[in-house]
């Protein structure tokens, strides 16, 4: 009997990740995110679940209003890589451990997706997926966004790490000279993606004399 695929990149040649956006502040930093996964030829695959909350923001801080056609909105273009799934979709390939998904990214997580991911409700789509790759050691880096933190939120971001997950604040990097806000949320999507074995091409390296 054959064994079953152990990821989705024995069955596609690529990586199939997880992006959840989620109703914190620095949505530009998602669009960069998408940006990146879209034009990485390492990627196959990009699930994108965005919460009513997260559309709110989108709306404020980026003008961008309502979640039809959101991939093209957020692109600038069309994708046939990246599948948009409602946020109340529990039924949704990626909430079962038996989808091969390689990892979840949560950017911005908000601290109500932390405390929802921490204490295991699984009440949608989002908490759902997060909670599937915790049970099944896949990578899950949630890129939390709050100032200043509460000792319940210190305390969800333990518990959310004793689970298996990474937490990884949004905070900018000024070692690599950043001329502009996008420079910023490009060279934080990179560090990110380093953690999935995806080094961005151009990215700054501390101490090396070439990126």
């Amino acid at each position: 009997m054959q064994a079953l695929a152990n990821s989705s990149e024995e069955i596609s040649g690529g990586k199939n990740l997880t992006l959840a956006i989620t109703g914190a502040s620095g949505t530009i930093f998602a669009r960069h995110m998408l940006l990146a996964l879209e034009s990485d030829t390492r990627v196959s695959r990009v699930h994108l679940v965005v919460s009513p909350s997260a559309l709110r923001v989108l709306a404020e801080e980026s003008s961008i209003s309502g979640s039809n056609a959101l991939i093209e909105k957020l692109l600038g273009r069309s994708s046939t890589k990246i599948v948009q799934l409602a946020h109340q979709d529990v039924g949704a390939p990626i909430a079962s451990g038996s989808y091969p998904c390689d990892g979840m990214i949560v950017l911005p997580c908000s601290m109500g997706t932390l405390a929802g991911i921490a204490h295991g409700l699984a009440q949608n789509l989002i908490e759902r997926a997060a909670d599937v790759c915790l049970k099944e050691r896949r990578p899950l880096i949630l890129c939390v966004r709050e100032t200043p933190l509460t000792l319940i939120h210190i305390r969800n971001m333990a518990s959310a790490t004793e689970a298996g997950a990474t937490i990884f604040p949004i905070i900018p990097t000024f070692y690599n000279h950043p001329q502009t806000i996008d420079d910023i949320a490009q060279n934080f999507v990179a560090r990110v993606l380093q953690h999935f074995g995806l080094r961005q091409p151009n990215t700054f390296t501390w101490g090396a004399s070439t990126p």
